[in-house]
């Protein structure tokens, strides 16, 4: 239970810090904020990870507040970029880059699939009514 606890509170901290950071005005057609907080996520995952297996490793508990926590809860990003380098550095270049790329790939066409399913129970509920 003091695992749940600590990715919560984790979570809580990265939630308010992206939707602070989505509060700074920024007039401009590229998403710039988003772009901003999955680049600064990976960064800080990566420090994180870094931090965890180095020479003084990070506490477990520690590890997990700021990686799945923090980290998962400023941006899940940050955990796919960990994920495709992981497989890069391992030699596994050809699944890295079918992660990286099945995932942008599969997540637009998820969106678009919850978009269309949301309209559609929309407009089927606003015809019933």
């Amino acid at each position: 239970m003091g695992e749940v606890l600590l990715v919560g509170a984790g979570g809580f901290v990265g939630a308010v810090g992206r939707y602070l950071l989505g509060l700074v005005p920024f007039a401009g057609d590229f998403p710039l904020m988003t772009f901003l907080v999955n680049f600064l996520g990976a960064v800080a995952i990566g420090a994180v990870a870094e931090a965890a297996n180095g020479p003084a490793p990070l506490p477990t508990e520690a590890a997990l507040f700021l990686k799945t926590g923090v980290c998962g809860g400023f941006t899940t990003f940050s955990a796919f970029s960990l994920e495709t380098l992981a497989l890069l550095e391992e030699g596994r270049a050809a699944l890295g880059a079918l992660y990286a790329g099945g995932s942008v790939v599969a997540c637009v066409i998820g969106v678009a699939v919850g978009r269309s399913v949301l309209r559609a129970a929309m407009s089927a509920a606003s015809a019933s009514a």
